[in-house]
């Protein structure tokens, strides 16, 4: 390359680049992630010693992301088998697996860094959900300002507030950007406007590629996402052949086949897609039958109903509409579960975009019907005929015998509450076109305010308790007592340090074995105990100081142990028993 056309192509590139940081796609993005960081400015204030919500479920999912990192560094091989929960196996399909984001925990050891790692996650979470909603409303047919609309409605509904600590239920952004991305990749468009869009097989395949790695975050929001695929796949062929009618009564039904490259790009990526699902569910089969009582039957779903009215009651942490429905919410069982509020000013907004829509009337229509009838699966056995006509059919799909949780399709409700809500601002808008437009404009803005400010909450930070330092040299198997399956969550992320086979565990299973040894340890130490532990091969035993107040642990440094096969030292902050083998 010679010196003269060295600042042409400079030049080529700098304007390459100028545009690119211009498109549509680029702002949307920053604008999500500067979005995120404001909601979430709290999360990265002390980013390695606080997490969200609480210390217990963010500390689970914490390490879960760690030992992702951890077994692929070190043995692939076991990675469905955590070092938690010893010596019970598949302790990763105890609950949502967040395999999509194992890459992340190639970065960095031990517990500091689990904790970055997983509130860098939860912002980007925030993130890809404002995107990928806003990008699913422009594919659609929605002008900007709608579609930021539906980014913030979606991020911001209240009943997200009461899942703040569930990473998994909040990483939802790929179920929007992937949808984004097969309707791109497919042609729809819900507002034709001259010609048909061209369809576009590299979108297609990268939406299979998106929904494959939403899917392998977790089976609790990826299992619903799986039958909307399904539904929208049968949906879609269905169309196809009404429009088609002629062509397929006749000879000529190869030339309205769709072109041959986009059947390819749905072939493989649908086939990807499956397997992925398939290999997936392997461990999860195999939970089921090491421990049958894990499967979630009509009891269970009963006990996470909510009842109707907790479609219109918002988690205690918001902040305009916690204090004011705090009788309402006392009156549920399982609050977190049960407060399903999509927002007041969305629910508005849907409402009048029956009525005033750039939709056209079968979409609004199909918009209104696919809300109710996802409020009402998100019921359970509170639904029509006590969810035999809702949420209980769906037991009868495979996998669904795992999920005890049907509020959490409100998900898919909220969605299309969105879409309708943002078609009554785009109608909005529409009118003013030719006009001054600065009312509606303005309008608009309100609105996409409205919706932000009703979503607005008060999600504390909580320090995560540092380890004992003991932790990092005893002699493994071991065991760390009181053990709880929520105080056990702690445990497990202090056990990032190296990841040492340990007995304590918390997830949405109890194993038998490790119930077994909370049974067995409720009289430590004693002979029974001792030989229980002794058989499953824990070398060590110990008893934190600052948690054993109140229980049968607290006398742990003077209980006598003579005769039994044990040693003991005592530290400031914990008394270790060493099993001899």
């Amino acid at each position: 390359m010679t010196a003269r056309h060295r600042p042409r192509l400079a030049g080529r590139a700098w304007a390459v680049l100028r545009r690119g940081l211009r498109h549509e796609w680029t702002l949307a993005g920053l604008a999500a992630v500067a979005l995120a960081l404001v909601l979430n400015r709290g999360a990265l204030a002390d980013p390695t010693r606080t997490l969200p919500r609480d210390i217990w479920d963010p500390s689970l999912v914490a390490y879960l992301i760690a030992w992702h990192g951890h077994a692929l560094r070190h043995d692939p091989a076991s990675l469905w088998h955590l070092n938690a929960f010893y010596p019970a196996p598949y302790g990763l399909a105890y609950s949502d697996s967040l395999l999509g984001y194992a890459p992340f925990g190639l970065i960095g050891t031990g517990p500091e860094a689990a904790l970055l790692r997983y509130n860098l996650i939860y912002v980007g979470a925030y993130a890809l959900v404002l995107f990928g909603g806003y990008c699913l409303a422009r594919q659609l047919g929605l002008r900007p300002g709608p579609a930021a609309l539906v980014g913030v409605a979606l991020v911001a509904a209240p009943w997200r507030l009461a899942q703040t600590g569930h990473l998994q239920v909040l990483s939802t952004g790929g179920i929007f950007l992937s949808l984004a991305m097969l309707a791109r990749g497919h042609g729809v468009r819900w507002r034709p406007e001259g010609s048909a869009p061209p369809v576009r097989p590299g979108w297609a395949f990268a939406g299979w590629l998106v929904a494959t790695w939403q899917l392998s975050i977790g089976f609790g929001v990826g299992l619903p996402f799986l039958y909307v695929l399904l539904g929208c796949l049968l949906g879609g062929v269905v169309v196809w052949a009404v429009r088609h009618r002629h062509d397929l009564a006749g000879r000529g039904w190869r030339s309205a086949l769709p072109p041959r490259a986009l059947l390819v790009a749905d072939g493989v990526g649908g086939l990807m897609f499956a397997v992925v699902a398939l290999l997936l569910a392997q461990p999860y089969l195999r939970v089921l039958e090491l421990y049958p009582y894990a499967r979630r039957g009509p009891a269970w779903v009963e006990l996470y109903s909510p009842p109707v009215i907790g479609l219109f009651v918002a988690p205690a942490e918001s902040t305009l509409w916690g204090q004011v429905q705090a009788q309402a919410r006392a009156a549920l069982t399982i609050p977190g579960e049960m407060t399903l509020l999509p927002g007041f000013v969305l629910y508005g907004l849907a409402l009048t975009g029956l009525f005033l829509s750039v939709w056209p009337r079968p979409v609004r229509v199909g918009l209104a019907v696919g809300a109710v009838g996802f409020a009402v699966l998100s019921l359970g056995t509170n639904g029509p005929a006590d969810g035999r006509l809702g949420y209980l059919a769906l037991l009868h799909l495979p996998g669904f015998e795992a999920i005890r949780t049907p509020g959490r399709l409100i998900l898919w409700a909220t969605l299309l509450l969105a879409l309708l809500g943002a078609g009554a601002v785009g109608a909005l808008l529409a009118a003013a076109r030719g006009r001054p437009a600065i009312v509606a404009r303005a309008a608009a803005v309100v609105a996409v305010a409205a919706v932000l400010i009703e979503g607005r909450g008060a999600i504390p930070h909580v320090p995560m308790p540092t380890a004992p330092p003991v932790l990092s040299t005893v002699a493994a198997p071991y065991l760390v007592l009181p053990t709880h399956e929520v105080a056990d969550m702690n445990v497990m992320l202090w056990s990032t340090d190296r990841f040492a086979p340990v007995v304590n565990g918390g997830s949405g299973l109890v194993p038998t074995e490790v119930r077994q040894v909370r049974e067995v340890v409720a009289t430590f130490p004693d002979a029974a105990s001792v030989a229980h532990l002794r058989r499953i091969g824990v070398r060590s035993v110990v008893v934190l100081r600052g948690r054993a107040a109140g229980t049968p642990y607290a006398d742990a440094d003077v209980v006598p142990i003579d005769g039994l096969p044990l040693t003991r030292a005592v530290y400031p902050d914990a008394v270790v028993f060493t099993i001899q083998p």
